[in-house]
């Protein structure tokens, strides 16, 4: 146990949050500030925001579990990230800054009518608040590790921090907290990567001799084996892509950008932040593994435990300060997006009530709190971290393919609908039948993005070159678009 290293580590996170959500609290005076910072955040703001929005448990836990399993072939993970980024800094953040939207469902119903703006938040909010919970077993195994304490009990502490980090100030505060735990993150692993190259029993050259002595080389590869870059490598790309280039966790940040020039100017220095730390703790997961001690404590546990076994007190807490950072500043975008749907799309839209902005901060931090406490009562028992990602990134394939269409081809709601609700059906086949096994595509089993991205694309244009709907938003003018967006505004 490292308790004394634990309670510094919570002594300066907590001391952070509190300091820096009541300095923003008192500045805060515009609109939409607690929710959209006021839709004033420069490049080099927005820049972290974006690079840490995803950049949490899946990135530490979630990589210390994929290398075990896939040796180096996991960075392919990474890679879809920063590749995503790309697309979010030059094109799909740019598209919605531009239109001026506050969130995805506002943007689906001026491109689709009411119904779209009734039915997103009800599949968007389950699948964010999913990816919530593993941010919070994630924090649940540190808290355990590093005290005793059950998963559980973690889960509740990491919770209250979680709360914390976002429930004063809003997007501005995990803005800030963002910046101060990038340095330290980045700092934290490089001291760390060092002292554990010092403190390896035979260096990385024993690590990379161990596979080979096991017959299993392809562990040192990017490629890996066929089988695993088709079923894992590929499909995780694809499935990041598809969940995140136009969903609420990234376009929100953008949203909030001044301009859609600031999004554009993000992206070198979001992709080079997102795209190092993989490279970290899939080292850290293979040592691990290759040391008989470590081994036999599982993907889990082994990398955590060799850092806690092998690293001083400083270095420890240094390494904990930055997992810790990765998956409050996850969580925070998280809770903030899933309170933003609520927020906007349900209770605001629903009620056809206009809010003071005093009301929907209010009405944003309790929807925090709620779904908060809804997560911590799933998250110890939750499945592996990658089982559960591969299946929630599928969900919005259609969302984004019929996003595109009505931007730049033919608006049809009835062809929105029926494309939405086929992909679906899609999902949830691939993931509880055979379907798979009978269509002899087993070894795509756990790869769903490509069944229900395939069912997206052909059904989504087949059902909008059949049905008559009005042109693309970037094919109308900018007076047709403002009588549109008022009339979306008075429905």
């Amino acid at each position: 146990m490292k308790l004394g290293i634990l309670i510094a580590v919570l002594v300066f996170e907590f001391l952070c949050i509190i300091a820096v959500g009541w300095y923003l609290n008192r500045q805060q005076t515009r609109q939409d500030g607690f929710l959209l910072a006021g839709r004033s955040l420069n490049w080099q703001l927005l820049s972290i925001t974006l690079a840490l929005s995803i950049l949490g448990t899946p990135h530490i836990y979630g990589m210390f579990e994929m290398a075990w399993f896939m040796g180096a072939a996991s960075l392919w993970f990474g890679f879809g990230c920063s590749i995503l980024l790309v697309v979010v800094c030059v094109f799909t953040g740019r598209w919605v800054r531009r239109l001026n939207v506050s969130s995805m469902p506002e943007l689906m119903h001026l491109l689709f009518g009411e119904k779209m703006r009734l039915i997103l938040p009800s599949v968007m909010i389950p699948i964010i608040w999913a990816v919530m919970t593993l941010e919070l077993q994630g924090m649940g195994i540190s808290f355990a590790l590093m005290t005793g304490v059950t998963v559980e009990q973690g889960v509740y502490l990491g919770a209250i921090l979680g709360v914390l980090y976002v429930c004063l100030s809003g997007l501005n505060q995990v803005v800030w907290l963002n910046i101060i735990n990038a340095f330290i993150k980045y700092g934290g692993l490089a001291v760390a990567t060092v002292l554990l190259t010092e403190k390896l029993p035979a260096g990385w050259a024993g690590v990379s001799q161990y596979f080979i002595d096991q017959g299993q080389p392809w562990m040192l590869s990017i490629w890996g084996t066929p089988q695993i870059l088709i079923s894992f490598g590929m499909s995780t790309v694809i499935a990041i892509l598809v969940n995140h280039s136009l969903g609420q966790q990234l376009m929100q940040p953008c949203m909030a950008a001044k301009d859609d020039r600031v999004v554009a100017n993000s992206m070198w220095v979001a992709v080079i932040v997102n795209g190092m730390l993989a490279v970290f703790t899939i080292s850290m997961g293979l040592a691990a593994k290759s040391i008989p001690e470590f081994h036999a404590l599982g993907p889990k546990m082994a990398a955590i435990s060799m850092l806690l076994e092998y690293l001083p007190n400083y270095a420890i807490a240094l390494v904990l300060a930055a997992f810790f950072g990765s998956m409050l500043s996850g969580f925070s975008i998280i809770a903030l997006v899933t309170s933003t749907l609520f927020t906007k799309d349900i209770y605001a839209y629903t009620s056809r009530k206009c809010m003071s902005p005093a009301e929907e901060n209010r009405v944003a931090r309790i929807t925090i709190i709620v779904f908060c406490i809804l997560a911590t009562a799933v998250a110890p028992i939750l499945p592996p971290i990658v089982t559960a990602i591969n299946w929630l990134f599928s969900w919005p394939a259609p969302i984004m393919v019929m996003c595109l269409i009505g931007l730049f081809w033919k608006r049809s709601t009835t062809a929105a609908i029926t494309t939405m609700f086929a992909a679906w059906i899609v999902n949830m086949l691939w993931s509880f039948t055979g379907l798979p096994a009978a269509i002899g595509l087993e070894m795509l089993t756990s790869a769903n993005v490509y069944a229900t991205l395939s069912v997206s694309i052909v059904v989504g244009i087949l059902m909008t070159a059949l049905c008559a709907g009005k042109p693309g938003i970037f094919r109308v003018s900018k007076a047709v678009l403002a009588q549109e967006r008022a009339e979306a505004a008075q429905a």
